[in-house]
């Protein structure tokens, strides 16, 4: 633009030109200069403004808050060459009005346009919040930065940005309404893009690379490598039991990974941090052989077991099985919690599938053992009745043990149905300890064990092939119950009832009624008999055929009967 003022064309004294016009030219004034960039020098300063000489009849002066950068000091200096924008040729006072803002802001614009057809970056700086986004000095002109422009991901800190040069790429622009929108987003996004390839092309199973924690899920975090997102998997974050990536990692921290895994094809990347550490595994079945006990912390608990850590990075599992000597079939979390240190005894270990075997209950003694040593066969004990089933009764011996008394065990004489009817759910009972088996977990008790058999006298004088002398006490169609000496029940067949099928018949003999049997067989276990009135008669037959003569000698056999039964009626005295 021109410094100097305008030629203007000569007029006749008093001619065409009116005295506005001639006014104008005895002053020097010149409006073509309004609106015009020119270069001046500041020559000094005011308090308030910058005096500059731009070259016409006066000077011009420049506001100081204008040679500032929006939220710095100014800095402006006598002798210091400027260009300004002539806002007014001539104001009130005579002065030129001059501005060094809309200076700037021309000369921004007019670069910027270029830039903005070019598809090129210019730089600005962040200086101020607007709502929705920020307000950006590009070297004089003003530009508004949308808050999702700011970065790729969302900042939740914008301090550290504000007042610093960033490079940014413009969106819109509007000259006539003073608009321009601009990006840093954009900016970011090719750079990034230009990383991302240079990373992928020299990207390697193994490399050791360094990232940001962009992004946490239930099953890992996503890192940015720098232009490119990595996967690190929760169980590839460290050798330790994580359950949640939020454990060990926060969104924006950084960390050193290894690429584990690259597919080139789909470009996805598997990440590592635990390979960066020594395998706390190596060498574990050295440090923790079987049978030996340890203290650690329950980590995780499952339907099927606990997890505890031995140390960093190495855990065992104590299967359910393996946790009580007295709880079955009850959820690990009822016996143990999380975080709480137990001791546990290693019971087998596996290397190469990383795996300890762990045993909780081990590390206690075994209570049926207990038992066992304090309370020999025969001894009496003492405790409440904690179930009745359909085949015998459990006594609570103690806290965690019950002992089973069989239904054949309550009462020498009742049958078992029957004698269970006199025992009741919370009774307190004694009984006396007949078996231990400490493998099988049982305890056999009994009660009628507590007296004397009182069939035990009988049963060692009753043996098998003697004839003795019952009492009926019932009759049934397929025999006939007998008692001898009132305490062991016996048993007589239909078939056994005679030796003529004729009077093979029960409902021959009425209860009370006195028999005498042949013993068959002694169940002593039962205390039981079977007989037989068949067997007694043959063998009575056989006696008197050799006692009293044969039917080979012309004698019948009721003969030689007859001749017997009056033998012994003879010799029995009245």
């Amino acid at each position: 633009m021109a410094s100097a003022t305008l030629a203007r064309p000569p007029v006749d004294h008093f001619g065409g030109e009116d005295f506005a016009s001639l006014l104008d030219e005895t002053l020097g004034r010149d409006v073509g200069f309004d609106g015009s960039v020119v270069t001046g020098t500041v020559i000094r300063l005011t308090e308030e403004f910058a005096i500059v000489d731009v070259g016409l009849k006066s000077e011009g002066r420049v506001s100081l808050k204008e040679f500032g950068v929006p939220g710095m000091d100014h800095e402006v200096k006598p002798g210091d060459v400027i260009e300004l924008y002539v806002e007014r040729y001539e104001d009130r006072d005579g002065s030129i009005v001059l501005s060094r803002e809309k200076a700037r802001r021309e000369e921004a614009w007019t670069n910027l346009e270029k830039a903005f057809e070019g598809s090129q970056r210019v730089n600005g700086t962040i200086y101020g919040r607007v709502k929705g986004g920020f307000t950006v000095d590009l070297g004089g002109a003003m530009a508004f930065l949308p808050g999702s422009q700011v970065d790729i991901r969302p900042v939740r800190d914008v301090g550290p940005l504000m007042g610093s040069p960033q490079p940014f790429q413009i969106l819109k622009m509007d000259r006539a309404r003073g608009n321009i929108v601009v990006s840093r987003r954009a900016v970011l996004e090719e750079t990034r893009a230009e990383q991302r390839s240079e990373l992928i092309q020299g990207l390697k199973e193994g490399m050791i690379l360094d990232g940001v924690v962009k992004n946490i899920t239930d099953y890992g975090a996503f890192v940015d490598l720098g232009g490119v997102d990595g996967l690190l998997h929760v169980t590839d974050i460290a050798w330790k039991r994580i359950n949640h990536p939020s454990e060990a990692l926060q969104i924006g921290q950084a960390v050193r990974v290894q690429v584990i895994r690259f597919n080139s094809e789909t470009q996805r990347i598997s990440l590592g941090m635990k390979q960066l550490e020594a395998d706390p595994w190596e060498g574990v079945a050295a440090k923790y052989p079987p049978g030996a006990r340890y203290s650690g912390r329950v980590t995780n608990i499952t339907d099927y077991g606990a997890f505890v850590e031995l140390e960093a990075g190495v855990e065992g599992l104590v299967h359910v099985s393996e946790m009580s000597w007295t709880k079955k079939n009850v959820h690990p979390g009822k016996i143990v919690a999380t975080s709480q240190e137990v001791d546990v005894m290693v019971l087998d270990v596996d290397s190469s599938k990383r795996r300890i075997s762990l045993g909780l209950k081990q590390v206690q003694r075994n209570p049926w053992e207990v038992f066992a040593e304090e309370h020999k066969i025969g001894t009496t004990v003492e405790g409440e009745i904690r179930n009745i089933t359909e085949f015998g009764l459990f006594i609570g011996l103690s806290a965690d043990i019950d002992g089973m008394v069989h239904m054949s065990d309550l009462s020498w004489d009742e049958a078992g149905e029957a004698a269970m009817a006199n025992f009741e759910k919370g009774q307190v009972i004694q009984a006396k300890v007949l078996d231990v088996d400490v493998e099988k977990e049982r305890i056999s008790l009994g009660i009628k064990q507590l007296h004397d058999d009182p069939a035990a006298d009988t049963l060692s004088r009753v043996n098998k092939g003697m004839v003795v002398t019952c009492v009926v006490t019932a009759v049934q169609a397929n025999g006939i119950e007998v008692k001898v000496d009132e305490v062991l029940t016996g048993f007589i067949r239909r078939a056994e009832l005679a030796r003529d099928k004729g009077d093979q018949r029960p409902e021959r003999f009425a209860v009370g009624e006195k028999v005498d049997a042949k013993v068959v067989s002694v169940d002593r276990a039962s205390r039981k008999l079977s007989l037989t009135i068949k067997g007694r008669e043959v063998e009575e037959d056989k006696q008197a055929i050799n006692e009293y003569g044969s039917s080979d000698s012309g004698a019948s056999l009721g003969d030689i009967l007859s001749a017997a039964i009056r033998r012994r009626s003879a010799q029995t005295p009245e």
